[in-house]
């Protein structure tokens, strides 16, 4: 939600604006400052200045008041970190590449890293709070009425309510539909019609109004925007996007012209780079651990059958492009041509060292490696080979939506009981929706919990054959 519909102290906002922009430089510079004096250093006016424009440019908030103030504060505390290990690394690189910070030890940036951390989350979380309590007051409230009711403009309503501390109290609606024929929910008020709006803006003093018209009556729009042009009231469109299957829409713009992202993965600016670390740890440290099972299993897997260790198969990844996904080979074949023939309980194509590979999922863990190469992630959507890509993308609606994010070794859909063999196109289209329930819902805590499912579940699963 932009600032201007939050808040309308300008003067309060512009000083507490400069109050954020200057705290979080200013902790990281004296804890420097008492370090250096502590360890008896002594640097080089040429460096102090580079540390100093670090500080300045690299981890001062984000300067949208409105997004801090609607933000949770894991989100801001995210960010900030997110800032502050950026700086470190920098800093890092920039003594080790040239000789610019060369007089700053090693075990300066440990106990600067140590030290500062703490402080820049107090300091976020103080900063938040000093703002939502002096701009988000009694003394910042307003009436708000709502042109056109549909489920976008109810579920802004009761958004507005919920959220008592926004100070914006949504009166009722205004549509051409009688209540009746709108089937209006139990909590919702409708006061009149589209024509009525005006006059009752300039009668009961309205601060804010949001057009919530579907997007085919543009026409309607422009008229009511003509009617109001006569009062002070503040005019914001919502548009009713939830006509849609939204996966991760959010608004934006482009060089100042608004744009709403419909469908788009949820892995973007920290929350790809945390997704992207936590895969690396976790694969790597997985590896580590298992190397004595990856080679006895190697092993057993060669003398048992003839064919290779690792079975090499083409499946679809990120944006849809061909990778590569290997797995301990746990058949007599290798099958990767245009038609694969998906795995049957008692598939006379199992091996006996092969079965059981599957029924405990060990024959996946050679994909930790394609994880680590970036191909793959430890939860996500389950690749399929592209003969069943091909097929299954020209029957089932959405189906390649699910190659927004990295496939995974494991996903929502394969906890919930969606694995193996699919005889029927309803089983296909149950997993396919699970998978575009992750990408809309992601969050760091569904990827931990898919994760523990899966370690229960993993020696439990009937359909692991």
């Amino acid at each position: 939600m932009s600032q201007p519909i939050l808040v309308k102290r300008s003067f309060l906002v512009a000083v507490l604006t400069g109050i954020q922009a200057v705290v979080p430089p200013l902790i990281a510079l004296l804890c420097v400052a008492i370090l250096t004096s502590t360890l008896a250093q002594t640097f080089n006016p040429y460096s102090w200045v580079i540390v100093i424009l670090l500080c300045l440019i690299l981890i001062q908030p984000p300067r949208e008041v409105g997004a801090q103030l609607t933000n949770p504060m894991v989100s801001s505390i995210a960010d900030v970190m997110l800032r502050w290990g950026f700086l470190l690394v920098t800093m890092f690189c920039i003594r080790h590449l040239t000789t610019v910070l060369a007089d700053y030890p090693p075990q300066l940036f440990t106990y600067w890293a140590l030290l500062t951390t703490p402080l820049l989350i107090l300091a976020t979380l103080g900063t938040q709070q000093l703002m939502r309590r002096l701009l988000l007051s009694a003394f910042n409230n307003r009436k708000a009425i709502i042109a056109g009711y549909n489920i976008s403009s109810l579920n802004l309503a009761r958004s507005l309510r919920d959220n008592p501390d926004m100070g914006i109290q949504a009166v009722g609606f205004f549509d051409d539909r009688s209540a009746d024929r709108l089937e209006m929910a139990t909590d919702a008020t409708l006061i009149g019609s589209l024509a009525d709006v005006a006059s009752y803006v300039n009668t009961h003093r309205v601060d804010l109004i949001f057009i919530a018209l579907p997007m085919r009556h543009v026409r309607r729009v422009v008229q009511l925007l003509d009617d109001l042009r006569d009062t002070t009231a503040s005019i914001y469109y919502v548009p009713d996007i939830f006509v849609f299957d939204l996966i991760q829409a959010r608004s934006g713009d482009i060089h100042g012209i608004p744009v709403v992202a419909m469908c788009e993965t949820p892995f973007y600016g920290y929350r790809g780079v945390s997704k992207r670390l936590t895969d690396l740890g976790f694969a790597l440290g997985i590896l580590v651990m298992t190397v004595p099972a990856l080679f006895v299993i190697g092993i057993l897997v060669k003398i048992t059958s003839p064919g290779p260790m690792i079975f090499k198969q083409r499946r679809y990844g990120l944006d849809g492009r061909e990778i590569e996904v290997y797995k301990f080979r746990t058949m007599r074949v290798t099958e990767d041509g245009t038609h694969v023939a998906q795995a049957t309980k008692d598939d006379p194509r199992i091996t006996p060292i092969g079965a059981v590979l599957r029924r405990s999922s060990l024959d996946e863990l050679p994909q930790l490696i394609n994880v680590i190469q970036g191909r793959m992630s430890l939860v996500g959507p389950r690749p399929h080979a592209v003969a069943h890509n091909e097929l299954y993308r020209k029957l089932i609606k959405g189906y390649m939506l699910r190659h927004k994010v990295l496939p995974g070794i494991t996903g929502l859909a394969q906890v919930n009981g969606c694995r193996g063999e699919t005889k029927e196109l309803e089983e296909m289209e149950a997993r396919v929706r699970y998978d575009l329930e992750y990408l809309r819902h992601w969050s760091p805590m569904l990827d931990v919990k898919i994760l523990l499912l899966t370690a229960v579940k993993v020696f439990r699963d009937e359909r692991a054959y």
